[in-house]
């Protein structure tokens, strides 16, 4: 449920005629890194070049790690590192880029501008982005928030598609395969 989850982003409930309950997966179950990372590289074969991404969650819920996984299902081999000091850390495959920013040391939403990311988010890339809040409006729309959550010791993970683009990549991650949340097995 959409009360379950806080954003904290100024686009807290989607304001394009899209279905909320076709819109939100239910949380999760993510028993351990593995599961996490599994999901992120499942994820990562149904995001599209443009796609903007915002990473929700209390530190060390998993969302470097989901990372990891989504830049692992695209093939990438080196080492995934949180780009907590750098801002952005950027990873290129062919002809798409993705930007993997972690803006939780931002004080005001002033410095997005100052820093000139702005140009990250073309047709050429795909953004996934961690502390989004700390930017607040500055941002581009997301298509899709990805909550993480603890849960005991294990983790949980929601999706909320934000626009039909989102719509469409949350339905192929569905088709993709079966995952259990809290209260049943999902699947195509």
């Amino acid at each position: 449920m959409v009360n379950d989850i806080t954003l904290d982003q100024n686009n807290t409930v989607p304001d394009n005629n899209l279905n909320l309950s076709d819109n939100l997966l239910k949380p999760i179950l993510l028993a351990d890194e593995a599961a996490t990372l599994a999901v992120g590289a499942i994820f990562s074969q149904c995001a599209t070049a443009g796609f903007v991404v915002f990473l929700h969650g209390d530190l060390g819920a998993g969302k470097t790690t989901f990372t990891r996984g989504f830049l692992q299902g695209l093939g990438f081999k080196g080492k995934v590192k949180s780009p907590t000091y750098t801002l952005v850390e950027p990873y290129t495959f062919n002809d798409l880029t993705v930007y993997h920013f972690d803006l939780y040391r931002f004080i005001d939403e002033e410095e997005w501008e100052a820093t000139g990311f702005r140009e990250y988010f073309n047709a050429n890339s795909i953004c996934l982005i961690e502390w989004p809040e700390k930017a607040g409006y500055l941002l581009p729309e997301p298509d899709m928030h990805i909550h993480l959550m603890h849960d005991g010791l294990q983790r949980k993970i929601q999706f909320l598609a934000n626009t039909t683009l989102g719509e469409q990549s949350l339905a192929s991650i569905l088709k993709q395969t079966s995952i259990k949340t809290d209260d049943k097995t999902q699947s195509a």
